[in-house]
């Protein structure tokens, strides 16, 4: 029996060239959602599949025999997955005779058991599946279902970063051979490329201000600081800042990776500690580099009139909490290692709040790195000094007071730079009667 072909198939097909995934190495980001499937789905075998014309392969597998890569297009699992808009169950393979010829069941393996959810792009093009399989008999819940989708969106994001990376490298190579001597133009690529890099604006905190600023050092090279706020399912907010070691096209294909490893971790376990341990593995894993950055990763709550604030560090220079005018104070997580160097990399955290009045600032040494007039670098000390003769701010004019610190002091900054300040507004005096 033939797999059932969709009637876009040719759309579909040229969809799946698109992404350029077909046949590539394995790849730590996918290879974690595989094995993310399987550990929180209690199943012995998961995978992340690509449908081609004439076969299904296996991007990442977790529980298959060792060198599967992929197996034929028959009906039954996931051929007929990718015509499904939603989530889709096989109860008992052996029994239902939509899978029961296909050879994952009537094979060695015995399959019984199968759930996918596809991986649709977003002009609604299904490219694969991420499936749960197993060897018994079983039901899937909604809730099951629900986190099939959340992976397979994930493997869907993780694609489009890819893509819109791979996309800037081979615009870049081609504006720098083809129009070298435009500089203007290419400054202006540059900057739209970077900005595509950070979040077009910060979300709205109740009861926070937050402000951010990206300064680039060069205006043709593309860099790799960045940063983002983003709110938890719990009432929480995640927020990091950190710096990839280089610049160009290959730091902002790493910056992408980054951004979207701890967006995506944030969301099942968003203990800073464990974040920066998922970018860690992240980047080890991923074989296209050997670049590392560094970060900070927070969590905030709110607390009362103010704000519990955890921070996680990975070879990142310290946040600054501005307690009162003059009152500066470093929130350092003390021993966190480089991310991306070491396989099983330390990390650490730290805990603090912010109350009414507050300000906590996160930077990349790009601003401790700015020279005076006099050709010495504002380094912490400086900074720290300059932080104490502020007068009380919101995180709008701290950012503002620190872009004038760097383009008024002389030079100016060497590196790029980026900035993201969170404060919490002082308590209006209650009246006297």
């Amino acid at each position: 029996m033939a797999a059932v072909i969709p009637a876009e198939e040719p759309e579909r097909l040229a969809a799946v060239r698109r992404y350029a995934i077909l046949d590539t190495p394995p790849d730590g980001a996918f290879d974690r959602v595989a094995a993310l499937a399987a550990r929180v789905l209690h199943v012995p075998i998961a995978t992340v599949t690509i449908v081609d014309e004439d076969r299904i392969w296996f991007k990442a597998q977790q529980g298959l025999p060792e060198g599967v890569r992929e197996i034929d297009r028959d009906p039954g699992l996931c051929a007929s997955a990718i015509l499904q808009d939603q989530a889709y169950t096989v109860t008992d393979a052996l029994k239902d005779p939509r899978t029961s010829a296909n050879p994952l069941v009537h094979g060695p393996l015995g399959i019984r058991f199968y759930a996918a959810a596809p991986i649709t792009t977003a002009d609604g093009y299904r490219l694969g599946t991420v499936n749960i399989l197993d060897t018994v008999p079983r039901e899937a819940t909604d809730e099951d279902l629900a986190t099939l989708s959340d992976l397979a969106a994930m493997v869907m994001d993780e694609l489009e970063l890819r893509l819109s990376a791979m996309r800037t490298v081979q615009l870049e190579r081609e504006l720098r051979t083809v129009v070298e001597s435009e500089r203007e133009h290419l400054a202006h690529l540059a900057g739209t490329l970077q900005r595509s890099l950070l979040p077009p604006t910060l979300p709205h905190v109740a009861g926070l201000q937050v402000a951010a600023h990206y300064q680039a050092a060069s205006r043709d090279q593309v860099g790799g600081d960045f940063y983002d706020l983003f709110p938890l399912d719990d009432g929480r907010w995640a927020f990091f800042l950190g710096d990839v070691c280089g610049k160009g096209p290959e730091a902002a294909a790493l910056t992408s990776l980054a951004r979207y490893a701890l967006r995506s971790a944030a969301i099942y376990d968003p203990a800073p500690i464990a974040v920066l341990t998922n970018l860690n593995t992240v980047l080890q894993h991923d074989h296209n580099s050997s670049r590392f950055c560094t970060a900070l990763f927070g969590l905030l709550a709110p607390d009362g009139d103010g704000f519990s604030v955890t921070l996680a560090g990975g070879g990142h220079p310290p946040a600054m909490a501005i307690r009162t005018p003059g009152t500066v104070e470093e929130v350092h997580p003390q021993g966190g290692q480089l991310i991306g160097i070491l396989p099983n990399a330390h990390f650490a955290a730290v805990t603090t709040r912010l109350d009414p009045g507050q300000s906590l600032l996160l930077y990349t040494d790009g601003l401790t790195e700015a020279r005076t007039r006099s050709g010495h670098m504002i380094g912490e000390v400086g900074l720290v000094t300059f932080l104490a003769g502020l007068p009380a701010m919101t995180a709008g004019e701290l950012i503002t007071a620190l872009t004038g610190l760097m383009t008024g002091a002389g030079p100016g900054p060497t590196d790029d730079t980026a900035l993201l300040a969170l404060s919490v507004p002082p308590t209006a005096p209650q009246e006297v009667r």
